[in-house]
Parts: structure tokens; sequence; C-alpha cells
């Protein structure tokens, strides 16, 4: 069965960062953020065989990683007991030590808060309104679905209206729900950096920002997914999908056996986060 990568690539645009960039000093740096992509190409890559296709589709190549190699300093050995001298304190345990975003986050925050474009308190109380935002809302989006068949129709042509209709701001980025089922299986990815749903999942997990999971989920999806304790057998589509600043994904799994009768409730209890992501199943109630 043929598994297909589909994909919005949009070229990382500079904007304030070439300014920032500048002002710190920095060259290129590892991304752990939205990019605000100009446009996409949406087409579809058609992985020959089987999930080990023998080709790259090169939006998630390690064009920013190094090799780390041991190498030894002036060919003496440092693992002997004499103490050195610190000509500077070592860093403490609690100490934070900042990014080069983390930087730009603070530098930027500083700015609106000086040109009075918004206070210190608003931008507080933003980002506790974003760190509030679980999982949860999407599960109460596929459990409706799960539910009612005519709104998990409106829910795969239009994803922000019918999230709309169970009170779940989508957010202003298009939102596309695939749906799981015994034929058709899907996975999402960000290649370029970490597009993500944060509107109705929350905060990315890490390994959905690593660039293993990035460049090999459009290779190998069946072996990622193995990893993740997911078996998808060979009779069944692969399809990966590649978000964009401008467009995510969320995926509605197949309902469990077993959860007849279920409330709108229950049914969103087992609905987990991997599984709206595509590397997972949803929970069965004998695993919940």
């Amino acid at each position: 069965m043929a598994d297909k990568h589909t994909h919005d690539h949009d070229p990382k645009g500079h904007g304030i960062g070439g300014f920032f960039r500048k002002l710190f000093g920095g060259g290129h740096h590892d991304h752990d953020h939205d990019h605000g992509h100009g446009h996409d190409h949406g087409h579809e890559h058609e992985a020959h065989g089987h999930s080990h296709g023998d080709h790259d589709h090169g939006h998630a190549h390690e064009a920013h990683g190094h090799d780390h190699h041991d190498h030894s300093h002036g060919g003496h050995d440092h693992g002997h007991d004499h103490p050195h001298p610190h000509t500077t304190r070592d860093f403490q345990p609690d100490e934070k030590v900042h990014g080069y975003y983390q930087l730009l986050g603070l530098a930027i925050k500083e700015l609106l808060v000086e040109k009075n474009v918004f206070t210190a308190e608003e931008i507080r109380k933003a980002i506790e309104a974003r760190d509030a935002i679980t999982p949860s809302l999407g599960a109460r989006v596929v459990a409706r679905a799960w539910t009612d068949p005519a709104f998990k129709a409106r829910l795969l042509r239009d994803a922000h209206a019918a999230c709309k209709e169970v009170g779940v701001d989508a957010g202003p980025t298009n939102l596309i729900a695939v749906e799981n089922t015994g034929t058709v299986h899907n996975v999402v990815v960000c290649t370029l950096c970490s597009c993500y749903p944060r509107t109705i999942l929350g905060l990315p997990p890490s390994w959905y920002k690593s660039r293993e999971y990035r460049a090999r989920i459009v290779r190998e999806p069946r072996a990622v997914l193995r990893e993740f304790g997911t078996v998808v057998p060979e009779s069944v589509e692969m399809r990966v999908h590649d978000s964009t600043a401008d467009m995510r994904y969320l995926v509605v799994p197949a309902r469990p056996p077993g959860t007849d009768g279920l409330s709108e409730d229950a049914l969103a209890a087992l609905v987990n986060r991997d599984s709206m992501i595509g590397v997972a199943f949803a929970d069965t109630p004998a695993r919940h």
C-alpha cells in the first residue's frame, strides 16, 4: 500500500529576526517556534512500495545539525584528579541559561511594553491563557465526531466552523481534520520547525519538535509508529501530513471497540494527545 506525504512547504522569512540577529550577533540557530511561511504548494509525494521509501522528501534534512565528534584537547587526558583553578564561578543548577530565541522573545516583550503596545500584565495573562490550553479541547471535538456523524462530516469539511459548535476556538490558522479508518492511517509532522495546533492541543511534545522525528516520519512512518507501540497493518495506507505556519492538522482517531453507550465525556477521556497527532491509537476502556 502506498504511503503518502502531504505537505505545504513555505520558505522561512526573516523580518524582525534579521534585526535581532544583528543585535545579538547570532548566525544560524536551531528553531523551536512557528515561522511565518509565505505560501504553500499543496502537493503529495508517493512513497512507492511501503513506508521505508527509497527516497528522501528533503524537507526534514539536518540542515542545521552538525555531528558532535569526540576530540582531544591538546593531547592530554582530562580524567585526572588534581583540581583546576577557575577564573569564573561555576553555573549553579538553578541558573537559567537563555538560548537565542528566548533572548529574542524577551527583547521583543520589553520593546512592546516600552512602546506601550501591551502592558506587562496583558502579556502575562496571554502567556497564562496559552499555557492553560490542554489536549482536552481536541478530545472534546473528537468525542463529538464519534457520536454525531453529521458533526463529523462538518468537521472534515470545515474544522474551524465545527470546532466553534462545541465551544472550541481553533485560532487564526487553517485547521484541517483528517480521519483514521480501517483503510487509512494519518500522522502529522512539521518538517520545518514545530508548527502544531496549539489552540486545541496545547504545547507540542518535545519529540514532535526533534529532528529525528521530523526527518524519519516522512520516510519510514510505520517504523517510527512501531517505536511508539503503534503497529499499522501493511494493508492500511499511511498518509503523512506536513504542517505549516498557516495550516495545522487534527487527526480524528478511530473510535475504539467496546465504547457503545459511553457518554461524550467518557469518550473524550479515551482520546489521548498522541492519537490526535496520529502516532498512537485512542485508549480503550480497559486501558484507560
